[in-house]
């Protein structure tokens, strides 16, 4: 099985690759990137590990390399300009990655190829991969509310000092500020977690909201733009401008798709994907829980939600449409 990254010479592209390898479920790596020195580099430095590691082909591969490859990854991101503002710094984005899409197009990529879209702001590329780039919906896997999920649960963990393993609670909606924690999905070890002493109502408050702050107190401790940024657009374009943003548990949550995918787990994940009636939406990308396998999204499962958590999920659908209407490539 081969998966190329596209975005390979940056930090979320070879921590993916890295994951990749540590995973050893692969037997090809492709990473490919405009930065050629650098991207050389990163393949080189994961060649070397593989002697401690598994027997995989790690190297870097041209644009044609990759359109034959079963799983795709893209983790490409422009870099931005001095003082663009934030939504220029994404409709740079939307350019590029429709880009990325026409050129893979162009070099006859396989009909059986999976998307999976890491980069930002992934509901609306996910969206445009199909809307635009004639990708079947199943074939385009967004990363979507799968690390925040991630995120979720184990910062739910430390608060009820469980192993993160055994705690599942979903974040479903936009991967961004409308998001959607469902708090009736969550347990730990199959037990409910709606009684639990060590969650109070301002407690459940206090996790979600560092849960959806994430991306910026991430950048913040890592040297990043500091407490002033709040906005899931500007938390975006600081961590492309700083490349300090999340990436080990951002690698973690493609390497769990790979997996998925390549194995046929057909296991369920809040991942963004095209809607066509689930929970009533239609017509765009969203994160709502998806069996994915070998085909990619197998099929979306409408699980009972509270009616507070059914009326976020539609304002988050909501929020992103109004996102997608603002895109002017």
């Amino acid at each position: 099985m081969k998966v190329a990254v596209i975005g390979g010479g940056g930090r979320v592209g070879c921590c993916a690759a890295y994951a990749l390898q540590l995973d050893g479920i692969v037997s090809e790596i492709i990473l490919f990137d405009e930065a050629e020195s650098l991207v050389q580099g990163e393949a080189l430095d994961l060649l070397h590990s593989s002697a401690l590691l598994h027997d995989q082909r790690i190297y870097v591969g041209d644009m044609a390399m990759v359109a034959t490859s079963d799983v795709i990854i893209i983790t490409a991101g422009a870099s931005r300009r001095a003082d663009e503002p934030g939504q220029e710094l994404i409709e740079r984005n939307v350019s590029l990655f429709l880009s990325i899409i026409s050129d893979l197009k162009e070099t006859g990529l396989r009909d059986d190829t999976i998307l999976l879209v890491a980069s930002n702001p992934v509901d609306i590329l996910t969206y445009l991969a199909v809307q635009r780039g004639g990708f079947l919906p199943k074939q385009v896997v967004g990363l979507g509310t799968l690390l925040d999920t991630a995120r979720f649960c184990s910062l739910i963990a430390d608060a009820v000092k469980a192993p993160p393993t055994q705690v599942k609670a979903l974040i479903l909606g936009e991967h961004g500020d409308t998001m959607v924690p469902i708090w009736s999905s969550a347990t730990c070890n199959g037990f409910s977690l709606e009684n639990h002493p060590d969650l109070s109502a301002s407690t459940r408050t206090k996790l979600f909201e560092r849960t959806r702050r994430s991306e910026a107190e991430l950048i913040r401790l890592k040297g990043g733009a500091g407490s002033a940024v709040e906005s899931s657009i500007e938390a975006l374009a600081h961590a492309i401008l700083l490349d300090r943003g999340a990436c080990w548990a951002v690698a973690s949550s493609i390497v769990t798709l790979v997996r998925a995918i390549v194995l046929d787990q057909r296991k369920m994940f809040p991942v963004s994907s095209f809607q066509s009636g689930a929970y009533g939406l239609n017509d765009l990308c969203i994160s709502v829980p998806a069996v994915v396998g070998k085909g990619g999204i197998l099929k979306h499962l409408e699980l009972d939600l509270w009616p507070r958590e059914l009326r976020g999920l539609k304002s988050s659908a909501k929020a992103i449409m109004e996102k997608i209407k603002r895109i002017k490539t």
